[in-house]
């Protein structure tokens, strides 16, 4: 007997939602299923006070993919935010990425060879400590990073802010998670370097309600609560959720970083005159404040509406029944990863996809980009 459907999608965020709206496109019928009581996954917009409020952290489309952009587009029309996020040390402020407006503040630096001379001097200082200890290679993230960027703009704008993300001592994580730091020798606050950027006009529900237009969807529904059924319903199933649970934990759970939430109304137009600030020093409990209409609201817009909604973001251990946000890269995850991912390579009939189900972190334009390289394989 011929199956009801083609693919039953196992979540409705962006990785199965573009599945779908792909399959569609083929004439393929789908059925997506999630178990939260809204569509959408992390992406999801929780509308207050008139305000979009991004419920499960910020998020800001952007994309050097020319057909990435052009499939996005498709299904909604994206403003022209951009993103330039501030950093608050002890209530100093700094701009982010590093860039001239940021040496300045931090030095007084006018031109770009000030700013640059200053720099050297400073990894200068660093390579010399390494030499005296008879050392070639860093030995951990804030030596890498003060080889990368100096003392001065360590301590104050990456150390505080590392150690909130990653709950431990930067002197106690490995070099290699900050290979690279963007430094800029201009007055650009753009903190990335992509050609398209923007943040869907009516929030992202827009966009995952344009991708599963037409689609069936259900939710409130637990796929391992009705698995035997719900896999008799189609010929492959798209699963994004977590690999490991797909596999009953058999060889051990996988671990993430994971963020708690505090979301406030407030009584004035605008809190902090930005959509992102970072706190950066250790003693502030939580890494950064997203401010949400500044995502969409721009100018006089921002004043027209009365309130304002923040949510302060607080980086912790993720411990099992909590949302799983930030894999974990070191070597015990990445060996338990590769043995779920002999596995699932030898499933004919399942996609695995998206951040949880492929253990490893996805900007949107890299989904997008993942699902639109596999149906070319299809």
């Amino acid at each position: 007997m011929s199956k009801k459907y083609n693919f039953l999608i196992v979540g409705s965020g962006l990785y199965g939602a573009t599945f779908a709206y792909l399959a569609k496109k083929q004439g393929k019928k789908c059925l997506v299923v999630d178990k939260r009581p809204q569509l959408g996954g992390n992406l999801y917009c929780e509308n207050i006070e008139g305000i979009d409020v991004h419920k499960y952290g910020a998020h800001i489309f952007h994309t050097s993919n020319k057909e990435v952009w052009k499939l996005a587009n498709e299904v909604v029309e994206f403003n022209r935010y951009t993103n330039s996020p501030v950093a608050n040390y002890k209530g100093e402020l700094y701009n982010l990425p590093f860039n001239m407006n940021t040496f300045n503040k931090m030095w007084g630096a006018k031109t770009p060879a000030e700013a640059q001379a200053k720099i050297d001097e400073q990894k200068a200082e660093a390579v010399a400590k390494m030499k005296a200890e008879g050392r070639t290679e860093p030995a951990n993230l804030e030596e890498q990073a003060q080889l990368l960027i100096g003392r001065d703009v360590y301590e104050k704008l990456i150390k505080g802010y590392t150690e909130k993300q990653w709950g431990r001592c930067c002197t106690e994580l490995p070099a290699f998670i900050i290979k690279r730091l963007p430094v800029r020798l201009v007055f650009d606050n753009n903190y990335f370097n992509d050609d398209y950027q923007g943040v869907p006009i009516g929030g992202y529900n827009k966009l995952i309600d344009g991708l599963l237009q037409g689609v069936e969807t259900r939710t409130g529904v637990d796929f391992f609560e009705h698995r035997e059924e719900l896999t008799a319903l189609a010929d492959k199933i798209v699963f994004t959720g977590k690999i490991d649970e797909f596999y009953n934990y058999q060889f051990g759970q996988l671990q993430y970083r994971t963020v708690r939430f505090e979301t406030e109304v407030l009584d004035v137009p605008n809190y902090q005159g930005n959509a992102v600030v970072n706190y950066t020093e250790r003693e502030v409990p939580y890494t950064r404040i997203i401010e949400h209409k500044h995502f969409a609201m721009f100018g006089q817009q921002v004043y027209d509406c009365p309130n304002t909604v923040i949510s302060r973001e607080y980086s912790t251990e993720w411990m099992p029944g909590m949302e799983s946000y930030y894999p974990v890269n070191d070597a015990r995850n990445a060996e338990l990863y590769a043995k779920y991912k002999a596995l699932a390579d030898n499933e004919p009939n399942v996609i695995f996809g998206g951040r949880l189900a492929e253990y490893k972190y996805y900007d949107m334009d890299d989904t997008m980009e993942s699902v639109m390289k596999m149906f070319l394989s299809l």
